[in-house]
């Protein structure tokens, strides 16, 4: 057989470093909160249409230059075409950002072609019904894992990803970064890659359990995920590098995004490992869980 490494011998201090990071994450969300964008606090959205193709970088710097530094800038359809949101209700704001912009490069002007306020209950709404999908997710989850494999699993796995998903949100609320909807797209996909990752572990680990008689439940895990291990790195390295590369080429508008699957990926992974597998240990899982009960067949014949 293989070297096995021994993973569980460090779950301690993994554990710890699990609690630091989660009360740390935990404290940030209840002192900082979060830094929501216009798709949940409401603001003006405007679309702008340029005679010829424009950057939108240049447009973001224009707009600076004019006083409207937290204008949200981005590609709308054709080159020519702009979208900006801005946290503002001024019903006069479209008129005046087209003037700012002609202002700045009178060649290419810039004609507003639709103005559009999206109000905080709105915003509240889309903040509520995507907390209450994610919970969903998680609750789905849940039921879905505890009926393939065994309730300890299923409450193993949903710890994980209220981690990892506590991890996004911290380093979100830490550093006061635009939360919107792209990134809470980001956290729900969080959700479906870790799962993924600590599934393919779990049924590595029932399977073990038919194969390896005299294995106990902590070497079986070392052994499990020392089985699993080319495939984890292959699959997160992999995810990272399509990541890393969205963050770098993708622009400001995929930034949050791409950096919440970043974060989501690493924070997985580890849970995957140290969260999950340590979880049934704790709950003491046994060969026994796994034997499906057997039901006493009742004769009716008089």
């Amino acid at each position: 057989m293989k070297r096995v490494i021994n993973f569980m011998g460090i779950r301690s201090v993994a554990f710890a470093c699990t609690v630091i990071l989660t009360v740390l994450s935990l404290g940030s969300l209840a002192i900082k909160g979060l830094n929501f964008g216009l798709d949940f606090t409401g603001g003006t959205l405007i679309e702008l249409s340029y005679e010829s193709p424009v950057q939108l970088e240049e447009v973001r710097e224009q707009l600076a230059e004019q006083g409207y530094p937290e204008a949200v800038v981005q590609s709308f359809g054709a080159t020519t075409d702009v979208l900006v949101r801005m946290p503002s209700d001024d019903p006069q704001l479209g008129v005046r950002i087209a003037e700012a912009l002609d202002s700045e490069d009178a060649g290419n002007a810039a004609t507003v072609k639709r103005v559009e306020f999206v109000g905080p209950a709105v915003g509240e709404e889309l903040r509520d019904q995507g907390g209450l999908g994610m919970l969903l997710a998680l609750g789905g989850i849940l039921v879905y894992v505890a009926f393939r494999f065994q309730w300890k699993f299923g409450f193993g796995a949903v710890i994980s990803l209220f981690h990892d998903v506590i991890i996004a949100l911290g380093v979100f609320s830490f550093f006061q970064l635009t939360f919107d909807l792209t990134v809470l797209a980001a956290v729900l996909a969080i959700i479906g890659y870790s799962l993924n990752d600590t599934i393919v572990i779990f049924d590595r680990i029932r399977e073990n359990f038919r194969m390896l008689r005299k294995a106990d439940l902590i070497e079986n895990i070392n052994i499990s995920t020392t089985q699993t291990l080319l495939r984890t790195l292959a699959t997160s390295i992999s995810t990272l590098l399509a990541v890393l590369a969205l963050m770098v080429f993708g622009g400001e508008n995929l930034w949050g995004f791409s950096l919440a699957l970043f974060v989501g990926v690493l924070a997985g992974t580890y849970s995957s490992v140290y969260i999950a597998s340590p979880i049934l240990i704790w709950l003491k899982l046994t060969r026994e869980d796994l034997i499906p009960p057997v039901t006493e067949e009742v004769d009716e014949r008089p």
